[in-house]
C-alpha cells in the first residue's frame, strides 16, 4: 500500500463543513481543531473494552463537568447519529494506551480496533469558543495559533469501579472585565463542560506553572488577563493512565472529532 499523501492546510478551517474536515483528517492532515468548522460541535473520544465500559460510563456520570457524555456507541460500532463517518479514521490524531501506558500516537487506529470496543463521545469546550468570540471574549490560543493548554490538577474525580483519576482542566486567559461574560456564555453549554470550574489563582488547583501545561501548548497572557479553567475531556485519559485498563483508544489532546451536530443544539436558555 502506498503511503497517504499529506493534505494541504485549508485556507479557512472555520468555513469547512464537518464532512470536509473529517475527509482532510482521514487523508492524513493532523493538527489541533480549535477554530475549525464554526457552528459545529466537537467531541472527545475514548474507546474501551466492553467489560469496563460501565465503569467509564459511571465515572462520567459522577464527574459531569469534565466528562459530559454526548453519545455511547454499541460495541464494535464506529459511527452513529452524531457523525456520518468513522471514529477510527476521522480524527486528526489518536492516542493508544496499553495497560495505562501510551504506546502510540497515530492518525488511524483501524489496526488497533476490536469488536468489543465501546466508543464514548464526550463534550468538548472547543464547541463554545465561537460563542465566546461572538460575545467579544478573546480566545487566546486561537489568536496565537496554538493548541489549548491543559493541566492535570490536584483535585480528585469521584471514582467508579475500576476507574479513578485526577481532574484535568483547560485554561483560557480572559480579560478581567470580561470574566463574567465568559462565565455567562459558557454556562449555557452544559453538554460541553459548561461554566468554569475555577477562576484565578492556578495554585488552588495544584497547578504550579501555567507555562508548563501537561497537554497542549502554553499561551501568552495579556496584561489584565485572568486565567479561567474549564473541565476538560482529557480527564478520562488521565483516569486511563492511573487505572491502567488493558486497552484504551482516545483522541490526541486538542485533536477532536468534528460532529454533524450544531453547537446551537446544545445551548440551553
Amino acid at each position: 500500500m502506498s503511503p497517504v499523501e499529506p493534505q494541504p492546510l485549508p485556507t479557512d478551517p472555520a468555513a469547512l463543513s464537518p464532512a470536509e474536515a473529517r475527509a482532510l483528517f482521514r487523508g492524513g492532515l493532523a493538527m489541533p481543531t480549535a477554530g475549525w468548522c464554526a457552528g459545529w460541535t466537537q467531541a472527545n473520544l475514548l474507546a474501551v473494552p466492553r467489560d469496563i465500559a460501565f465503569d467509564v460510563l459511571l465515572f462520567a456520570q459522577r464527574n459531569p463537568k469534565p466528562c459530559p457524555v454526548l453519545d455511547v456507541l454499541e460495541p464494535g460500532v464506529v459511527s452513529g447519529p452524531l457523525l456520518d463517518g468513522d471514529v477510527r479514521t476521522d480524527l486528526p490524531a489518536y492516542r493508544v494506551y496499553v495497560d495505562g501506558e501510551l504506546v502510540e500516537e497515530t492518525p488511524d487506529v483501524t489496526g488497533w480496533w476490536r469488536e468489543d470496543l465501546v466508543a464514548f463521545l464526550v463534550g468538548c469546550s472547543f464547541t463554545f469558543e465561537a460563542a465566546l468570540i461572538d460575545g467579544g471574549v478573546p480566545v487566546r490560543h486561537v489568536e496565537q495559533g496554538r493548541n489549548v493548554p491543559m493541566y492535570v490538577t490536584s483535585r480528585r474525580c469521584r471514582s467508579a469501579g475500576s476507574m479513578g483519576g485526577p481532574l484535568v482542566v483547560s485554561m483560557r486567559p480572559v480579560p478581567a472585565g470580561q470574566v463574567a461574560d465568559a462565565v455567562r456564555i459558557t454556562s449555557r453549554y452544559p453538554a460541553v463542560h459548561g461554566a468554569p470550574v475555577h477562576v484565578g489563582d492556578p495554585g488552588v488547583l495544584g497547578i504550579r506553572d501555567l507555562a508548563q501545561p501537561d497537554f497542549g501548548e502554553a499561551v501568552e497572557l495579556h496584561d489584565g488577563d485572568v486565567p479561567v479553567f474549564w473541565g476538560c475531556g482529557v480527564t478520562p485519559q488521565a483516569a486511563v493512565m492511573e487505572s491502567r485498563p488493558p486497552l484504551a483508544i482516545a483522541h490526541a489532546p486538542g485533536h477532536m472529532l468534528v460532529t454533524d451536530v450544531r453547537d446551537a443544539d446544545y445551548v440551553v436558555p
